[in-house]
């Protein structure tokens, strides 16, 4: 097939979307597919997910940025870039794919969708982008109304599609009591082969010391102050060490929360190469975000068996990914998770255990399983021809035993 990938942000990769986006791409060429990529023009930052740069060549359609006059901060807070639709641009790229996989529900994906619709071109969509993502940059995230009214302005968008992917029985949940009509397909969005079980000695600075990560953004929803907190109140916080592998608007204020902990965090954005150096020296993973629709993050620290905590948060999938109990601690909560994290440090024989476990979920995970199941749903797309849809609500689960929906309360 000729698979047409629509994102606003492809050449940038500061967030989850778009890694996930790149990675998709080369595993659909590494199928025999043919992949070209419509999205904003940017350029990649040194150090920005360079094994994966081999992607960079599928950017056929560059567009130029769109700024939303009083949104700005917002989109610039998610680390986000937004393009400016370009007809003439969309319509070369539309004339050349067999179908088009929208992965943005603004401006750039829904002209696209218009389009592909008079053209007669087939198009699926993707939910990448939660409503908290958006209310939290506002510092409204607790405010339901709120997000459902997101939810609410998000639907007209999907429920021109036939078929849409989700990369969490959560999210998909979130959609379905929101009245969305098209066929969801919950497929994760893979965990990169380079994640994988192993250790390498720890470096000097991390020597002697128990270390614990956390990745993702340092943003308003991600909460990495709940963990800096957690780690001041652990009865081993002199022999804790953080990383909080990011960067985000919230970096100068976490950096200043960590600085009297007895070992000050080390934050910063870490390429793929180093955050995986990183996870083999590390002891823990955190994961404390009160909104994920998956949290790849944490599925690729899974796959090399660290044992994660995880909020038990009502808006975040991740917490499908905890084995027991002593995974999980109340949302926003420092104490308890204190307690978790001193329950894990006391167990070592366990926590190798448990490690062992959670690798065979991040192989459950692994991008060489999900993708097939994307590539399907593609394809039922081009045999049920391009146009517009009147959709019927029909959920496709990822593969049966896979992911298994865990309650993320208690």
């Amino acid at each position: 097939m000729r698979v047409l990938l629509v994102i606003d942000q492809f050449e940038d990769p500061t967030n989850g979307t778009t890694i996930s986006a790149r990675r998709f791409a080369v595993a659909l060429r590494e199928r025999g597919h043919e992949v070209r990529v419509a999205c904003c023009r940017g350029a990649v930052r040194p150090g920005d997910a360079a094994h994966e740069t081999s992607a960079d060549d599928v950017v056929h359609y560059r567009l130029e940025a769109l700024g939303v006059p009083g949104f700005n901060r917002v989109i610039a807070g998610q680390g986000w870039v937004l393009a400016q639709p370009d007809d003439d641009v969309l319509r070369d790229a539309l004339g050349w794919a067999d179908v088009a996989h929208v992965m943005s529900p603004f401006w750039l994906g829904s002209r696209a969708k218009r389009l592909a619709d008079a053209l007669g071109v087939p198009s699926t969509a993707a939910f990448h982008v939660q409503p908290e993502n958006v209310t939290y940059s506002l510092g409204l995230g607790r405010v339901a109304p709120l997000n459902d009214l997101v939810y609410a302005v998000f639907r007209p968008f999907y429920d021109r599609f036939g078929h849409v992917h989700c990369p969490s029985r959560f999210i998909a949940g979130e959609l379905r009591d929101h009245r969305y009509r098209a066929t969801l397909h919950v497929v994760s969005n893979g965990v990169d082969p380079g994640f994988v079980p192993r250790t390498v000695p720890k470096s000097a600075d991390l020597a002697g010391r128990f270390v614990i990560t956390m990745t993702g953004r340092l943003s308003r929803e991600k909460r990495q102050d709940v963990l800096l907190d957690a780690v001041g109140r652990s009865r081993h916080a002199d022999r804790i060490q953080l990383v909080l592998a990011g960067r985000g608007p919230l970096a100068e204020r976490y950096a200043q929360q960590g600085a009297s902990l007895p070992h000050p965090p080390r934050i910063g954005f870490l390429a793929q190469d180093s955050l995986r150096d990183v996870l083999a020296m590390s002891d823990l993973y955190v994961h404390a975000a009160d909104a994920e629709i998956e949290a790849l993050g944490c599925l690729e620290a899974v796959a090399t068996g660290l044992v994660p905590v995880i909020s038990d948060s009502r808006a975040s999938a991740t917490g499908q990914f905890a084995l027991d109990e002593r995974s999980l601690f109340r949302a926003g909560d420092a104490a308890d998770l204190a307690r978790a994290i001193d329950y894990w440090i006391e167990h070592d024989e366990e926590r190798t255990r448990m490690g062992a476990a959670y690798a065979a979920v991040g192989r459950e995970h692994a991008l060489d399983v999900c993708v097939p199941q994307i590539e399907e749903m593609l394809r039922q797309a081009v045999l049920e021809g391009g146009g517009a849809v009147d959709p019927a609500p029909v959920d496709r689960d990822d593969a049966a035993g896979r992911a298994p929906g865990r309650s993320h309360e208690r």
